[in-house]
């Protein structure tokens, strides 16, 4: 007797689209598999409080100067672009749980984390009533209140190159972004930042891949989660063969940078990632097809 019990997806496939999934699973390794970590972003619980503009991440290193330590450049999803991202002059007080630090030695970064009430920033879940009005903590945890929501345990990873990207979006926004540089929760990010990995990410291919194991909401907006983009399968290539794609993103990047259209170079990588997977001109006539509508 057959079984329904299956750990993959129910979906119903034309010919040509099983065609494809099962050249590109033979020919690639699901990210899940790669020596890389995918992780979400920072989860404060109060972006109010946490995140801070450019103008009072130095008010509060000018009050001491010793808040400079705790205080790093955050991106958020709406930041995030194909291939690039904006900085928004955005900055995150990273008191992550697992840092185990004490607010006292941080005098000015408390008082501002006061300002917003001590019952908005307890992790305790609970309601209360201040001065007449309704306030919700943030959810239970066993963190402090001066700490992120999340324990963030990978902090690390933040401090290395990576690729991230919005959590909901039109198309594919995978973005190469630098180290030290903090990514906003529900953003998720993969560490290392291979920009081959990126290439094909972005790639009409790629996005086509990760889209049918998942739903595309009303106006055609689709949740990129990790679950969704670790099932990824990309060939493991060489380093010279990684070479081409990686020389492509940098061009692309330039051209970001410089406000330049970087269509043809992308469109470049379109071709070269059909060719990792070996599609015939059918094949990749109706992913192109795809991408348009």
């Amino acid at each position: 007797m057959s079984s329904f019990a299956t750990s993959e997806s129910w979906a119903i496939l034309l010919p040509i689209e099983k065609s494809i999934r099962e050249k590109m699973k033979a020919k690639g390794t699901p990210l899940s598999e790669w020596n890389l970590s995918i992780n979400y972003g920072v989860k404060t619980g109060c972006n109010d409080a946490f995140i801070v503009s450019s103008q009072k991440k130095e008010e509060l290193i000018a009050s001491d100067p010793r808040s400079a330590e705790i205080i790093r450049p955050i991106l958020r999803g709406r930041d995030i672009k194909r291939y690039c991202y904006t900085f928004a002059d955005l900055w995150l007080i990273a008191t992550f749980p697992s840092m185990q630090y004490d607010i006292e030695d941080y005098p000015a970064i408390k008082k501002h984390l006061l300002s917003f009430g001590i019952e908005r920033l307890e992790q305790t879940g609970l309601k209360h009533i201040v001065e007449g009005t309704a306030v919700k903590a943030r959810k239970k945890t066993n963190n402090k209140w001066y700490e992120t929501q999340d324990s963030i345990s990978y902090w690390n990873d933040f401090l290395e190159q990576k690729i991230v990207w919005g959590n909901l979006c039109l198309t594919a926004q995978f973005a190469y972004a630098e180290e030290n540089l903090f990514v906003n929760a529900p953003s998720p990010m993969i560490v290392p930042g291979n920009k081959y990995v990126l290439a094909v990410l972005n790639s009409h291919l790629g996005d086509w891949y990760i889209r049918q194991l998942g739903v595309t909401r009303n106006g055609g907006y689709f949740e990129y989660k990790p679950m969704f983009v670790e099932q990824l399968p990309i060939p493991i290539l060489s380093k010279d063969e990684e070479a081409v794609f990686i020389t492509l993103v940098d061009r692309i990047l330039i051209s970001k940078e410089r406000q330049e259209d970087s269509s043809c170079l992308e469109e470049e990588i379109d071709q070269l990632v059909y060719e990792l997977y070996g599609l015939t001109k059918e094949e990749i006539q109706f992913i192109e097809d795809k991408s348009n509508q």
